[in-house]
């Protein structure tokens, strides 16, 4: 018989992925969320409403039903957890959390990040979220028998995303021909990876017993330079030669200041990862998208409906401001 996942959440860009991806293998998911979710859900995955952070409502739909595996999607901070260790330790086998690699500190003291490399974020919320959960999962995987798997996301996107902040903004400068800003000197590395890669990857965990007290990286390995990734979305729109203009993080942010923490605490440090534990507990994983063509397919997807290229004004204005400074 088929394992039965339940999802909580996790109908968003990467979990749909994984819904289908799971359908495909066979699985027999079940996904909670609060309200309709976002994206399509396959007709043959059964949907629940609500809201997951309510422990007497989980508590009343787990104990009619049992699952092989437990996901958590929207967990960011040990409130939204409350009750769930005590209510799943002995109920499933896995109980996967979705964390992230925001995790890590940053600079990172050794490179390439490992699963075992130092956790500390003393200054972007979502990860110091993020590292709470893990602590209090963590703690009653060890002290209460929760068979925890900790997975740790990095930079996922498909073709309704652009990944950098500027967003759909920037590719319709860049084909007008207009500079546009890229932090530090755009050499910094860093690593992508689509959402079907990440699916693929991410299914063959569940119901995996080796998996169970593990922290995995779900990352791709395709590693570029802030640079490439411009000129790789470029190249996707049509525009041979991009005028990039590199700005200190400090210096953008003074324009942009929503930018601030992603810049300073993320985007300006080199981040590329060993991926040997999953390709260990996945046996022949490989991504099967590059970069170049999940720019091809964001770009294909953004022409084929005018309503999808949102031009952010603002944002034009503070480019301009930016790419004049020396």
């Amino acid at each position: 018989m088929s394992a039965r996942v339940l999802f909580l959440g996790g109908a968003g860009m990467i979990g749909s992925a994984v819904l289908a991806e799971a359908v495909t293998q066979g699985l027999r998911p079940t996904v909670v969320t609060r309200g309709e979710p976002s994206r399509p859900v396959p007709d043959d995955v059964e949907q629940l409403r609500f809201d997951v952070r309510d422990i007497e409502a989980l508590r009343a739909a787990v104990t009619k039903r049992s699952y092989d595996a437990v996901v958590n999607w929207v967990g960011f901070t040990p409130a939204d957890l409350a009750g769930q260790p005590e209510l799943f330790a002995g109920i499933t086998g896995q109980y996967t959390f979705i964390s992230t690699c925001t995790v890590y500190a940053r600079p990172v003291p050794h490179l390439p990040i490992t699963e075992s490399s130092p956790v500390a974020q003393p200054r972007f919320g979502y990860g110091n979220g993020k590292i709470a959960c893990e602590r209090l999962l963590t703690d009653a995987y060890q002290e209460a028998g929760l068979p925890l798997t900790i997975v740790r996301p990095f930079h996922t996107y498909d073709e309704t995303t652009v990944p950098f902040p500027a967003s759909w903004t920037t590719v319709e400068r860049m084909r007008a021909g207009k500079p546009v800003v890229v932090h530090g000197d755009g050499t910094s590395l860093w690593t992508l990876m689509h959402s079907s890669d990440f699916a693929r990857a991410f299914v063959p965990l569940l119901g995996n017993l080796h998996a169970v007290g593990e922290t995995v990286n779900l990352v791709s390995g395709d590693i570029l330079t802030w640079d490439q990734i411009y000129r790789g979305l470029a190249a996707a729109a049509g525009v041979r030669e991009p005028q990039l203009r590199h700005r200190s993080s400090e210096t953008i942010a003074s324009q942009l200041p929503a930018w601030g923490d992603v810049l300073a605490e993320d985007f300006r440090h080199s981040m590329l990862f060993d991926t040997a534990k999953l390709r260990a507990l996945v046996p022949g994983f490989a991504p099967r998208w590059s970069f170049s063509a999940g720019a091809r397919a964001i770009v294909a997807y953004h022409d084929a409906d005018p309503a999808r290229r949102q031009f952010d004004a603002e944002l034009d204005h503070a480019y301009d401001v930016l790419a004049a400074r020396p």
